[in-house]
């Protein structure tokens, strides 16, 4: 299985990368599984009707293709997910299908009410969440509210998440 780490926000300063770093981290015992960072910031994705270049649209395309399922580095803004998470979501549509994800999620209540809209979307993108869910506090988890210092209670929920992701991912293989 092929698993993409994706980077939610592209925010300068973002908490993501560290935070996609750590669930990268944490994959290297997995052997029947691959995991990448997918960076939605590299494919220079522009809002949906905005522009006539499609070749970054293609490109992303392209890359979901290849994987099996995904993991979500998802910040909480105004209680929902980013605005270039929404646009990179709505720039695909059949490669999301029948693939499986799970959610790490960060914010001031460990970006929980992001997560629960996230998870609406991805059903309508007939992408399966499962239930594990990571929420990383700013309070607790950020030194100063901006490095990531996770604390080790996360690591068997995130273990978790990486099982079920990966066997959800194999179990909807059969329906792609």
């Amino acid at each position: 299985m092929n698993i993409g780490i994706v980077l939610g926000s592209t925010r300068t300063g973002r908490a993501s990368e560290d935070v996609g770093t750590w669930v990268l981290s944490k994959t290297q015992t997995f052997k029947d599984a691959t995991f990448e960072i997918i960076d939605i910031n590299d494919y220079n994705l522009p809002f949906l009707g905005t522009s006539e270049d499609q070749s970054g649209v293609q490109k992303w395309n392209e890359k979901l293709s290849e994987l099996d399922g995904f993991v979500f580095v998802v910040a909480e803004y105004n209680h929902s997910i980013t605005g270039a998470l929404k646009n990179a979501l709505d720039s695909a549509r059949d490669a999301w299908a029948n693939k499986a994800a799970g959610i790490v999620s960060y914010g001031s209540a460990g970006g929980a009410r992001a997560a629960e809209h996230l998870r609406g979307i991805l059903s309508e993108l007939q992408i399966a969440s499962v239930r594990t869910h990571v929420l990383l506090s700013l309070f607790d988890d950020f030194e100063q509210f901006s490095t990531f210092k996770p604390r080790d209670i996360h690591d068997e929920n995130l273990t978790m998440l990486i099982n079920q992701v990966n066997s959800w991912s194999k179990a909807l293989s059969i329906l792609r």
